[in-house]
């Protein structure tokens, strides 16, 4: 198992203070961003781990997270010049992943849960987390059944299917590789990641993991501040870097 963290973007919604350094950067109590997401690879074991980065910012990520050694890790870094749809960074990681399996975590999302369990765990098809929440028209939603098995995906649904949106950690095995490259661009002419989970529920190969934490998507000023409490009051004292 090999890890991505998708740090690219340009992070308009929080603007200005993304006009001086990258989003996943900025500071959320006391740590950088993208620490949180680092750690939750981290902790499953994860070693080798790809930071796919926006341009404009790319020696900022090299001056704090340097080649992983610090880290107990072996960073390599690519560069995303401009966002085309979360699936790229599997097409961009072909090289990187080889014949592994891959655990992508979105550089802005931040858990109070400990995945590793389910990453170890890890053997064929395709893996992705869920969450009730009270806007799911804001997010990717899953429908499942009691076996956990996925049976409907939605790419911000005007009628949601159900209340579980679909947080930005994704495990899947290496045909996700293929699968991308096959994507045709959405309207919005990116690769959805949505069109990744269909393909992986079309085989019957995609299941679901619900989680009881707190998940902040740290994009915005308000979600910012939730992630800064969020990291004081629970995962200070429970990160590893």
């Amino acid at each position: 198992m090999k890890g991505i963290i998708l740090s690219g973007g340009s992070g308009t919604r929080l603007r200005p203070l993304t006009s001086m350094t990258s989003k996943q950067l900025l500071p959320v109590y006391n740590r950088p961003m993208i620490y949180y997401p680092l750690n939750t690879l981290l902790r499953a074991g994860i070693k080798e781990i790809l930071i796919i980065i926006a341009p404009d910012h790319a020696g900022n990520y090299l001056n704090l997270l340097g080649s992983g050694k610090d880290f107990g890790a072996k960073f390599t870094y690519e560069i995303q010049d401009e966002p085309r749809g979360l699936a790229e960074a599997f097409i961009i990681g072909e090289s990187f992943l080889d014949n592994d399996s891959v655990a992508m975590i979105l550089g802005d999302n931040i858990f109070e849960d400990d995945f590793s369990q389910e990453i170890k765990e890890f053997k064929s098809g395709g893996r992705i987390f869920a969450k009730e929440v009270e806007d799911p028209k804001r997010f990717g939603v899953v429908e499942f059944d009691q076996k956990m098995k996925a049976l409907s995906i939605q790419e911000k649904p005007e009628n949601p299917k159900s209340n579980f949106a679909i947080p930005g950690l994704y495990i899947f095995d290496n045909r996700v590789v293929d699968f991308a490259k096959s994507v045709e661009p959405s309207a919005r002419g990116e690769i959805e990641i949505t069109e990744i989970q269909q393909r992986y529920l079309d085989l019957g190969e995609l299941d679901v993991r619900t989680f009881n934490g707190q998940w902040v998507d740290a994009g915005t000023f308000e979600s910012l501040h939730a992630a800064g409490d969020l990291a004081k009051n629970v995962l200070d004292k429970k990160m590893m870097i």
